[in-house]
C-alpha cells in the first residue's frame, strides 16, 4: 500500500493550485519529489512575487543565487526566516530557514551555507479501508555548503552542494526516508551605471539549481525527481536622489523535470489525452540527465505547451536611505501547469546590525491555500554588528 501518497498529495497542495475550473483546460503540472525545495523561503524574494535570481544581493542568496554572495560589502552575516504555511488549510505545517556567508577574501572567495526545513505537522495514517494504521510526523529538509568567487569587477559565479531528505511515511515495512543530493550552479553579473541622480545598477543572474539524484521511499522500486529548476533573471536600480531609490525585477523560471503526460509515453496519440500518462515504470526509468534534456520537449500540446512551462515573477522595492524598505510584487503561473498566481507585498526595516523584513501573499484565484501567506525574516550583519560592539 502506497501510503505515503496521502501525505505527497497535500505537500503537493503547497505548489500545485487549481482553484478554477475550466473544460477546455487539460492539467498537466510537472510533478517532483521534495517540492519544498521549491517554496521561496524569505520575506524580501517573496514580497517582490518570488524574485531573486538578479535581484540586489540579500543574506539569503543561496536559496535564489548563492553566486550574489561574493558581491556583497559586508564581510559576513547571518539570517533566520520563519513561514507558517497553508494557513488557511491546516495550522501545523511550517518552514524553517537559516541561511547565511562569510566571505575569506576577494582572492579566496566566500562560504556559504544554508539549512531548511520542512514541517509537515501530524497526520494519522489510514488503509484504504479507512483503518488507522498510527500517526506520522513528515518532514523534509536540506543542508549545503556553497562556494562563490569573484571572477572579474562586475561578475562572480557559485556552486552549492546540497543533501536532501525526505520522510513522508510512518517507518512501515518496505518505506524509507527519501536521501538525495543535489546542486546548484549560478552566474551573477552586476554594474553600476552613472546617471544624473545617482548611480543606478544593472543586474542579470542565472542558477540551475537542484541538479542531482532522484529520490526513492522505496530503495529504487519507484523514484522521483528533484526540482531541478532553471531560472534567469534580470534587475535595475534607480536612485532618484541620494536617500531615495527603486529597484525592478523580473524572474524567469522553467523546471527542467520530464512530465508524466508525455508525447514519449508509451502508445501516445495526440489526439486523445488519455494515452499521454507514462505508467510508473516508464517515469522512473528515465535517468536524471535525459529527464533535463528531454523536458524542453516532451509536453504533449508542443511547443506553445512548453512555454506555458515558464512562470513569471516581477518585483518592486523601494526604499529609503537603505534603512526603511517597500515591497510589492506579482507570480504568474499558466492555469495548465499549477496555477499559482497570486500578488505579494511586504516591508523592511534596517537599523545598524539587525534587518526585520515581512512578506504577506495575496492570492489572485479564490480559494486559493497560499493566500494570507506570512514570511519573517530576521537578518544580522557581521559588519554592522562589529560597529556596534565599536
Amino acid at each position: 500500500m502506497r501510503k505515503f501518497l496521502l501525505l505527497g498529495i497535500i505537500l503537493s497542495a503547497a505548489t500545485l493550485l487549481s482553484a478554477q475550473t475550466k473544460e477546455d483546460v487539460i492539467y498537466n503540472p510537472i510533478i517532483t519529489g521534495v517540492p519544498s525545495l521549491s517554496i521561496s523561503p524569505d520575506a524580501v524574494g517573496g514580497a517582490m512575487g518570488d524574485v531573486g535570481v538578479a535581484s540586489k544581493p540579500t543574506l539569503a542568496s543561496q536559496f535564489w543565487n548563492s553566486s550574489k554572495y561574493a558581491m556583497m560589502d559586508s564581510k559576513g552575516g547571518l539570517t533566520l526566516s520563519y513561514t507558517p504555511w497553508l494557513r488557511k488549510i491546516v495550522n501545523d505545517v511550517d518552514l524553517v530557514y537559516l541561511a547565511g556567508y562569510y566571505n575569506i577574501s576577494e582572492q579566496f572567495g566566500t562560504l556559504s551555507a544554508s539549512l531548511r526545513y520542512f514541517s509537515l505537522g501530524n497526520i494519522t495514517l489510514r488503509d484504504y479501508n479507512g483503518t488507522e494504521l498510527g500517526n506520522a510526523k513528515p518532514y523534509e529538509m536540506s543542508f549545503d555548503l556553497g562556494y562563490s568567487r569573484r571572477l572579474a569587477e562586475y561578475f562572480s559565479m557559485g556552486v552549492a552542494l546540497r543533501f536532501v531528505a525526505s520522510e513522508l511515511n510512518a517507518k512501515t515495512e518496505g518505506y524509507y526516508t527519501g536521501i538525495g543530493f543535489a546542486a546548484d550552479v549560478n552566474g551573477y553579473y552586476s554594474r553600476p551605471i552613472e546617471v544624473s541622480s545617482g548611480t543606478s545598477r544593472l543586474g542579470l543572474g542565472f542558477n540551475i539549481s537542484n541538479i542531482g539524484s532522484k529520490i526513492s521511499y522505496n530503495k529504487g522500486v519507484s523514484s522521483n525527481f528533484m526540482p531541478t529548476n532553471l531560472g534567469i533573471g534580470a534587475s535595475y536600480l534607480f536612485p532618484f536622489d541620494a536617500y531615495n531609490r527603486i529597484a525592478l525585477n523580473v524572474d524567469l523560471n522553467k523546471l527542467m523535470v520530464p512530465s508524466r503526460r508525455s508525447k514519449y509515453a508509451t502508445g501516445f496519440n495526440q489526439s486523445d489525452p488519455a494515452t499521454w500518462a507514462m505508467s510508473d515504470k516508464q517515469y522512473s526509468e528515465i535517468s536524471v540527465v535525459k529527464g533535463i534534456f528531454t523536458s524542453f520537449s516532451d509536453a504533449p500540446g508542443g511547443f506553445s505547451e512548453e512555454l506555458k512551462e515558464i512562470s513569471v515573477s516581477t518585483g518592486l522595492e523601494y526604499a529609503y536611505n537603505e534603512q526603511f524598505f517597500v515591497r510589492a510584487g506579482y507570480h504568474g503561473e499558466h492555469i495548465e501547469k499549477g496555477n499559482r498566481q497570486f500578488f505579494s507585498a511586504g516591508a523592511g526595516f534596517k537599523w545598524t546590525a539587525f534587518t526585520l523584513d515581512v512578506g504577506y501573499l495575496i492570492g489572485v484565484s479564490q480559494n486559493n491555500p497560499l493566500d494570507q501567506t506570512l514570511r519573517f525574516t530576521l537578518s544580522f550583519d557581521m559588519d554592522g554588528l562589529k560597529d556596534l560592539m565599536d
